[in-house]
């Protein structure tokens, strides 16, 4: 419906929307953020619109204190629906059993004190009295109405599991390796830039290949995993279970995890891209006639004291890989290094001027952003530059004047012995 132009269709940064939600609560005037500068949501560019019928301007540029912010007005919630796990007979909600928090909390307040409604699903009632009410995370004051749904599930993928709601722990678990694929390959290439002791979050999709060789590799507990919905520590879910954890050390409500985002938490962030162009900037949010949003991922990328985006060279291609370290490519695949983005997700330019650290790994090259633009550093091992890489890219980036070789184990079956740096200086 958005892409045909039947409803306005606009899109902000998801620690935005959440950290929005407390300031309704508190009747203040909106969110005052430097998040967005210089990506789609920037009033100077899309201001958050996804389409033309999207008119009326939701964001605006403000100065304060010498800097500019994009400050999101608050508005009023009619409604919110929420879940928990156990309500009593006063309405008071407890969530031991989810899977994460949200905003729940921030999301009832707010429509409560917009003269709104909250209705609240949970999966059983007790009787008044009978929960501790350091358990409780949505008191009764603010619950219009309970849905007791006994079958209700812990997300789409999974109907229970204790290791998920923090309810047990697990000791190590057993790991799957992932077959040796690009993905694989590039999971690899992105690990090495992790540094012991790094605070990490991965995105949605290709960076979850990261946790899975760390883990193969038997070097997953020399980093601490986040998740933006909340969660540290642990082992980010992924597919239809992106946003839970198994054993998280510490569960919190999102926006209090957007906060410390926002403010530089994270040492680093592995996320995905649909599209880069020359000057590093990256889409994820709108595609090929696709609108799947940005999440999480503008918070994260310009909270992150480092980037790595990982992707395939090329979108579609194919590519095999013989074990040994031999690369073929059968099917070129349509270029993901354009000359302009469809949409500014991550800005390069606001990223190299406050000295970023940003890399894009791919399973053929790996390129960093250099003095502000896009520079190839790193070849895989038996490609041409030009035949397998360069020809199947819109632009060309800048040739880094020593181009390594990416490491041939990397492409080999088998353990590589994967070791993370004990500072960045040594990556």
């Amino acid at each position: 419906m958005a892409t045909r132009e039947e409803i306005e269709a606009y899109c902000l940064p998801q620690g935005t929307l959440s950290q929005l939600l407390r300031e309704i609560a508190g009747h203040r005037p909106g969110v005052l953020t430097h998040v967005g500068l210089g990506t789609f949501v920037d009033p100077r560019q899309a201001g958050g619109r996804l389409n033309a019928a999207a008119v009326d301007p939701i964001v605006h540029l403000a100065e304060l204190h010498g800097r500019q912010w994009i400050f999101t007005p608050s508005l009023p919630i009619d409604v919110a629906i929420i879940r928990g796990s156990v309500a009593d007979d006063r309405g008071n909600i407890t969530m031991d059993k989810e899977g994460l928090f949200a905003e729940a909390l921030s999301a009832a307040q707010a429509a409560r004190n917009s003269g709104g409604i909250v209705l609240a699903q949970v999966g059983e009632r007790t009787s008044a009295g009978s929960l501790d009410p350091r358990r409780v995370k949505v008191p009764g004051v603010l619950a219009d109405a309970i849905v007791v749904d006994p079958h209700q599930r812990l997300s789409a993928a999974t109907a229970d599991d204790p290791y998920l709601t923090g309810q047990l722990h697990a000791g190590d678990l057993p790991t799957e390796p992932m077959p040796l694929t690009v993905r694989k390959v590039i999971a690899r290439r992105a690990a090495r830039e992790l540094v012991a002791g790094d605070v990490v979050n991965l995105g949605f999709g290709m960076p979850d290949g990261v946790a899975a060789v760390l883990a193969e590799e038997h070097v997953s507990d020399q980093v601490t995993f986040t998740v933006e919905q909340g969660h540290v520590g642990g082992v980010p879910q992924v597919g239809s279970n992106f946003g839970l954890c198994r054993n998280p050390d510490a569960t919190l409500d999102a926006s209090y995890q957007f906060d410390w985002y926002d403010g530089g938490g994270l040492d680093v962030a592995i996320l995905s891209f649909a599209q880069v162009d020359l000057a590093g900037n990256v889409n994820v949010g709108k595609f090929d006639g696709r609108t799947p949003g940005v999440g999480g991922f503008i918070n994260i990328s310009q909270g992150a004291r480092r980037l790595v985006f990982v992707g395939t060279l090329a979108a579609g291609g194919q590519v095999s890989l013989d074990g040994n370290g031999g690369t073929t490519i059968s099917a070129p695949g349509k270029a993901k290094f354009v000359g302009q983005v469809d949409q500014i997700s991550f800005s390069g330019p606001e990223a190299a001027r406050s000295g970023k650290d940003v890399r894009y790994v791919t399973e053929r090259a790996v390129f960093s952003l250099t003095d502000g633009q896009l520079t190839l550093t790193e070849l895989a091992p038996g490609l041409d530059l030009e035949r397998d890489v360069l020809a199947h890219m819109h632009i060309r980036p800048r040739i880094h004047h020593r181009v390594r070789t990416i490491e041939p184990a990397l492409f080999r079956a088998g353990l590589v012995g994967l070791t993370l740096a004990s500072s960045p200086e040594r990556r």
